[in-house]
């Protein structure tokens, strides 16, 4: 058996309180915070993947695939980027993903069981194979003073020989 494991990042600011675009995190809308600067929805959970998809296989879906997905065809939605992102992993399978979150808005704690269903549901993974941790840093950087959103991200693949 082969294991490898992926590190991804990403990060944004939030846009002006009056500005209308929604925040998506993990594919769900949260309602109660402004949305997150970027050419698509902002998602930095499904981008932190990607990266650590990208940090696999060596294809670079940010920056790549999913710039031309937006920019050429007006794709702004981040699960499709996931979608492709999974496509290039061949034949390693998750066995399990970690993700940290840092900011002080939105509240993260009571929609974790729901971020990891549908993380779950996009990558075709159990529940427990998902860890979600989520901080404000205790205000020590921008993201948890509330300027925007970080999230890391671990992936553990493993592929049969």
């Amino acid at each position: 058996m082969k294991i490898r494991t992926g590190l991804g990042q990403d990060s944004h600011r939030f846009c002006t309180e009056e500005s209308s675009k929604p925040c998506i995190l993990a594919g769900l809308t949260f309602e109660e915070t402004p949305g997150l600067q970027a050419n698509s929805d902002g998602d930095v959970v499904f981008h932190a993947l990607c990266n650590a998809i990208t940090s696999v296989t060596g294809v670079h879906i940010l920056g790549a695939i999913a710039d031309d997905l937006c920019h050429k065809d007006g794709i702004t939605d981040s699960q499709v980027y996931l979608e492709e992102a999974l496509k290039t992993l061949g034949n390693q399978s998750i066995s399990h993903i970690a993700i940290a979150l840092e900011g002080k808005k939105p509240k993260f704690l009571h929609r974790i069981g729901e971020m990891k269903e549908k993380i779950a549901r996009v990558m075709d993974i159990d529940t427990d194979q998902i860890g979600i941790t989520a901080t404000t840093g205790e205000g020590l950087t921008d993201f948890g003073c509330g300027d925007g959103i970080q999230c890391l991200c671990i992936i553990t693949t493993v592929t049969a020989q």
